[in-house]
Formats: structure tokens, sequence, C-alpha cells
């Protein structure tokens, strides 16, 4: 039996209610139409303030997502890692806010996480979105490279000096921060605010993680220059490697607006380009991989390209990554290997957190073979436990 198959190692957290649900809401997203039907019902239901948040919570929050604050991930969390030795990313993920008052309370969300992962061993990285903590208008005006207003300059200011409370923060207390990407169109600024940073606080170790969305066929290009800048500074490269998550929207803006689209050609371009990266980054020294992926082969490849660098499973440089609800074959049949293995746990208010839960089903239904294969993997478990 090769490794991702053993569905018993795979579903050993789960009960059969649980085994169940999980069935059923593969089952609904695998049907295109009834996902966009559904995500344009739940946006009306809830803009209207019909009650059904109670509903949304007790299926594909509950599926998705560790809870409503830190504090209800708590259960979850504990026990991924002591029952499957898998750790916990916690992500706050609350979309599409755009006053200075949301921005400084995910600052004070993310500083309490940091302090909370210092004691934690099962919760070994914070993480946020550059527009947590800023205006995308902002960084896409900057991206662009437009001169920012006076005001502008003086907020942009202020988006600087969270990110670098944030990593000080990290660096004394000695929890890595991964940093998401967002759309093409506004990380340009995001990256250049990034490697000031990694410059600033990765001499010693990776502290500070960028995120790489190698459906992106300029990505690989960008590392390898970045690789020259650290060689040049002296300092290590943090990475959180992924294959990417705006596909549509960007493939639709660059039609619209005229310009040669950013994402691969295909599917299998944006495989070898992912597998190209993690290579890369595994052939060089000074340099930390956290490998974001659902991607078997990408998995297997990982763990023979650390077998090849006489890597150990569990160096700290190397990390293996999959979201809550989704891949479980894989993240726990690596942690029973002893591999390093983390499961981004989403949370935050059901009403605030319903754009990341919609990206997730509409990504599902879009990722041909991801929604069969979970569902063909819970099938067979319900078979073995003859449900």
């Amino acid at each position: 039996m090769k490794l991702f198959e053993n569905t018993e190692v795979a579903f050993a957290l789960k009960s059969d209610s649980q085994l169940e649900r999980a069935y059923f809401l593969f089952k609904m997203i695998q049907n295109q139409p009834m996902v966009r039907i559904g995500s344009a019902v739940t946006n009306f239901a809830l803009k209207v303030h019909l009650p059904i948040e109670g509903l949304i919570r007790s299926t594909v929050f509950d599926h998705f997502c560790g809870g409503v604050t830190e504090e209800d991930c708590m259960p979850i969390i504990d026990n991924m890692h002591q029952n499957g030795n898998v750790h916990s990313v916690l992500d706050y993920s609350v979309e599409g806010k755009d006053q200075e008052i949301s921005f400084d309370d995910a600052l004070s969300k993310i500083i309490r996480i940091i302090n909370f992962c210092e004691e934690k061993k099962s919760i070994p990285f914070a993480v946020f979105k550059p527009t947590g903590f800023g205006r995308f208008a902002l960084y896409q005006k900057l991206s662009e490279g437009k001169t920012l207003t006076p005001v502008e300059e003086e907020e942009w200011q202020r988006v600087v000096a969270r990110f670098h409370t944030v990593c000080k923060l990290a660096q004394e207390k000695d929890v890595p921060v991964l940093i998401d990407a967002e759309e093409s169109w506004m990380q340009k600024a995001a990256d250049a605010l990034i490697e000031e940073l990694m410059q600033l606080y990765n001499k010693d170790k990776a502290i500070v993680f960028n995120t790489l969305q190698m459906y992106r066929h300029d990505r690989l290009e960008y590392l390898k220059n970045l690789h020259q800048k650290a060689i040049d500074h002296n300092f290590h490269i943090g990475m959180k490697v992924v294959r990417g998550a705006y596909m549509e929207k960007e493939r639709e803006r660059a039609e619209e607006k005229g310009y040669p689209s950013p994402i691969c050609k295909d599917k299998q371009a944006t495989d070898i380009n992912y597998d190209a990266a993690i290579n890369y980054m595994m052939e060089h020294s000074k340099m930390a991989l956290f490998a974001g992926t659902h991607n078997e082969e990408s998995s297997y490849l990982l763990m023979s390209l650390a077998e090849k660098h006489a890597i150990n499973n569990n160096d700290k440089r190397l990390w293996f990554g999959q979201l809550f609800g989704m891949s479980d074959h894989i993240s726990y049949n690596l942690a029973n290997k002893g591999y390093n293995v983390a499961k981004y746990l989403p949370f935050g208010p059901v009403r605030d957190v319903m754009p990341y839960l919609i990206r997730r089903a509409e990504e599902n239904t879009s990722v041909a073979g991801q929604t069969s294969r979970e569902l063909n993997l819970l099938k067979i478990e319900r078979k073995r436990r003859k449900l």
C-alpha cells in the first residue's frame, strides 16, 4: 500500500458521524452548479440577516474551521497534536476589512497568537495576510509604482510598523511567521516589504516567511533573485510554497484589462513550476521550506529530496502543510512517519469567515480530481468501518 492510501491512519481522529459529514460535504462540493448557487444563496442570506449561521456552523464551518475564537480551537489543536502528531497554524481568516481599527485588531490577534505559540508546542507558526494589516488599494498603488499622497504615506508607515511589531516579537519569542501571498497586482509591494524584514530578522535563521504562489510563471525567477540578495546581504530565506488560490480571478482580470496573464498556461505547467521551486530550495542551505500542498506527487518528491540531501524527517527547516478539513490522508500519514506537519486552522466569526469558506468550496470544485480523491478515500474508510 502506498503511504497516502492508509485511510485508517488518515481518518483515525474522525468519529463515524464526522466521517459521514465529510462524505456528505465533499459530495455536495463535487457538484459545481450547486456550489455556485449555494455560495450566492448564502451570501444573500447573510446580507439580509437571515438566521442561517447555525446551519453553516454545523456543516461547512465546523468541517473547514477550528472555531470562532482561538479558545474555541484548542480542543481540536490538542486532539490533532496528542493523537495524530499534527501541529496547527491558527489562521484568523477574516477578509476584506479596510478600516484602521480592523488592522489594529488583526495586529493584536497576531501578537496574542505569537505569545500563545511560545507556550504551545502544538502551534509552531503564526500567520497573517498583508491585507490584514493594510488596505489592498494601498499595496496596489505601490505595486504599480505610483506616488502616495502625504496622507497615504502616513498610512503606509502604519502598515510597515505593524509588520515590524509582529516580526520583532516573533524573533524575540523564536516563533516563525508565515506571511500569505495575495493577488498579483498588489503582491510587489508586499514582497518588497517582506524582503526588508527578512534582511533584518532572518540573520540567524528563518523567522519571516514569504509565500510563493507557483501558479504564477514568474515566481521561480523571483526565488532565484531573492536567493542572490540573501547571499549578498547574508540572511536566511523562509518560504511557504503553494500552488495558489486566486486563479480564476487572476485570469479574468488579465483578460479584462488586456495584459498577459501571470498564471501558468495549465495545471501541468503549475505542477512543474511547484516541483522546481521545492527542488531549488532543498538544494541550497540557509533556506527553510513550508510546503503547502495537497498534491501527493509533490509530497512524495519532497520526501525523496529530504532523503537525498540527508535532511531528517523532523528537521525544523522542513514542514508540510495542508488545510484543516482537507487531505487528511497526506497530513496524518506523513506525521505518522515523523515528518513535521501542520494544518492551517482558520477561525473567526462565522459571518466574517464566509468569503474564505466560499473560496475553499470553489477551489475544490475547480481543482480536477481533488474532490473525487477525498470522496474515494472517505468511501474506502466507510467500508473499512462498515458504516
